[in-house]
This record gives C-alpha cells, structure tokens and sequence, in this order.
C-alpha cells in the first residue's frame, strides 16, 4: 500500500521561504507522477504544482509561477516543493499526491494516494 508522508510546514513571515517534502513508500516511486495541492480554510482543494514520473516535466499553477519549484529524488522516493516569496495567501494545509496512471493531470480526483497534509502559515 502506497503511504505519502509531508513534512516541512510551519510559520514564517511573508517573503520568506519555506521547503516541504513528501515520503513515499510501499511501491516503486519512479511508476507515480506526483503533484502537491493545498487547502485554505473554507475554500476548496486546489492544484499547485505536479512533475512527472521521471522529473523531465513540470507544471504549475499561475499563482505560484516564479515563487514554487516542484522537484523530485527518485532515488530517495521523495517529492519537494521548494517556497519562496512566500504570501498569506500562501496560507494553506498543503498535501502531496500520487497518480499511478495519469502521468500529467492538475485534476485531484486522477491522483489515488494522498499525504495527510503539513500546515503552511505566512504571517504578514
């Protein structure tokens, strides 16, 4: 059984910087694409950021383009999401998930496997 586990979430001020990671166990990590998706309080789950299998492509939301950079260590089974200039409204719980099939997709519901999320709090 696949498990994703986020770490790296905490508080900092806006126009910092902060590096969330996400473990993957339980298969081969290099057969999923990988995406992050973040949730505000009282808004819905949107898509931020995915890379595919291999790391050779990568797509981000307009909001984060130019601020987040998704990256990947196959060897290490383990996805990042490097933040910087970070925004409140960057305020979010921030989740990884797995897509066995769909190698490129913003859509949550093509992703199987989901982390349980790291809080992300920017302070203005």
């Amino acid at each position: 059984q696949v498990q994703l586990v986020e770490s790296g979430g905490g508080l900092v001020q806006a126009g910092g910087s902060l590096r969330l990671s996400c473990v993957f166990s339980g298969r081969t990590f290099s057969n999923y694409a990988m995406a992050w998706f973040r949730q505000a309080p009282g808004k819905e789950r949107e898509f931020v950021a995915l890379i595919t299998r291999s790391g050779g492509s990568t797509y981000y939301a307009d909001f984060v383009k130019g601020r987040f950079t998704i990256s990947r260590d196959n060897a290490k089974n383990t996805v990042y999401l490097q933040m910087n200039s970070l925004k409140p409204e960057d305020t979010a719980i921030y989740y990884c998930a797995a897509s066995p099939i769909v190698p490129y997709t913003i859509r949550g519901r093509d992703y199987d496997y989901w982390g349980q999320g790291t809080q992300v709090t920017v302070s203005s």
